[in-house]
């Protein structure tokens, strides 16, 4: 269980996040919605601590996270998986090279990047790959992939850290619909299969309302709803987002709902044990 205990984040004159206070049970998958602005990446950044609260705790199953050093905190983040926007893998190299660079933290970064890695941890980085749709590109160079590939590969080397959380930052931003879907497939499938606690920051209504256990809305840095699917009424969301709720309700904007001219990608992904 992930508890905080108003958690507060604030840059220099700017308070990004106000005293926070929730819990997040095990297993659970959780959407974070608001405008731009209203905090949310900010939220779900403090969990890694790659952004460093400014006061209040964050607890996971007792364990103080807001008061671990050098090797406890690389550990408590290697626990915690992030899944970027921009997706943060090195173009220059082969997919497989950049899932396994998910195991930076069991390795050390020399001998990660001399590829001093196991069969066992080789065959290991292939499930993953083979549970989002992409086995049969292991050894392609990463940079001719699409952009829900790149995000796929992503997910999969989340998967190879074995972490207990796994945290994505708009993961579908930048993505088609058709893509956008594949991508939240297969988060909602780690996170049933798995047991995995998922916590990702979403931009459109119908993503948040179709994939996620829970959704948490925010605004100017405060927590201002906490409920399921269903108790998210229109009225609750519009009161949200404020000025950009056309914007979140857009079907123009980037969500997974699928048109009749989407069309799937030649190799369909598949999610499996």
């Amino acid at each position: 269980m992930l508890e905080f205990k108003g958690l507060t984040k604030q840059f220099r004159d700017t308070i990004a996040v106000k005293p926070a206070t929730l819990t997040i049970p095990d297993g659970q998958m959780v959407g974070i919605i608001g405008r731009s602005g209203a905090g949310k990446s900010t939220l779900l950044r403090m969990i890694n601590r790659l952004n460093e609260p400014s006061g209040g705790q964050m607890l996971f199953h007792g364990r103080d996270i807001t008061a671990l050093k050098g090797r406890e905190l690389r550990q408590w983040r290697n626990e915690c998986a992030m899944v970027f926007q921009q997706f943060n893998l090195v173009g220059r190299l082969d997919v497989l090279t950049n899932v396994m660079s998910g195991r930076l933290f069991h390795h050390g970064f020399i001998s990660s990047m001399a590829g001093m890695f196991s069969a066992k941890e080789r065959a290991f980085a292939i499930r993953a790959l083979d549970r989002l749709g992409m086995a049969h590109v292991a050894l392609q160079q990463t940079d001719t992939l699409s952009g829900g590939q790149m995000q796929r590969v992503a997910i999969a080397r989340a998967l190879v850290q074995e972490p207990r959380i796994m945290l994505a930052d708009e993961p579908i931003a930048s993505l088609d619909p058709l893509n956008a879907k594949v991508v939240m497939d297969a988060l909602r499938a780690i996170n049933q299969e798995d047991g995995l606690t998922v916590v990702c920051n979403l931009h459109t209504l119908d993503t948040a309302r179709q994939y996620c256990d829970r959704i948490i809305g925010m605004q100017d840095g405060v927590i201002v709803f906490d409920g399921t699917a269903k108790q998210l009424t229109d009225k609750a969301a519009r009161e949200i987002y404020g000025a950009e709720a056309e914007e979140a309700f857009s079907e123009a904007m980037t969500s997974t709902t699928l048109r009749p001219s989407d069309k799937p990608e030649a190799a369909t992904p598949r999610v499996v044990n």
